[in-house]
């Protein structure tokens, strides 16, 4: 994939999140995609298939209050680094994304939060 394709992948990643459309943001991973998230600390917890994904995201796109907002956006091969604000109602963290694409597809994301 170009660069242009990594990032125009990551925009309609990130739309879906933001429009909570859990079904399009998994269109968007490949049926293996590895998801780790931020917590608990310190080291999140792996998920490993687009099931598992699923289970792991869904309380956050069942959340209307959530949003994320991209502070920076960067390809490097088939990796794509982002700097990130989640809000949810009266809170926010800043995080990164560091995520790999294969066949058009996002492979893996690892998240981190400042913490």
């Amino acid at each position: 994939m170009s660069e242009r394709d990594l990032l125009q992948l990551t925009e309609a990643f990130g739309k879906a999140w933001n429009d909570h459309d859990l079904d399009a943001a998994l269109a968007l991973v490949t049926d293996d995609c590895v998801f780790e998230s931020t917590g608990p600390s310190p080291d999140g917890v792996r998920h490993e298939g687009r099931d598992a994904v699923r289970s792991a995201w869904k309380a956050i796109f069942d959340d209307v209050r959530a949003r994320f907002d991209t502070e920076d956006c960067f390809v490097a091969g088939d990796r794509i680094v982002q700097t990130w604000r989640y809000d949810w109602g009266d809170g926010h963290v800043r995080g990164v994304d560091v995520m790999r694409a294969r066949d058009g597809r996002i492979s893996e994301k690892l998240s981190y939060v400042k913490g």
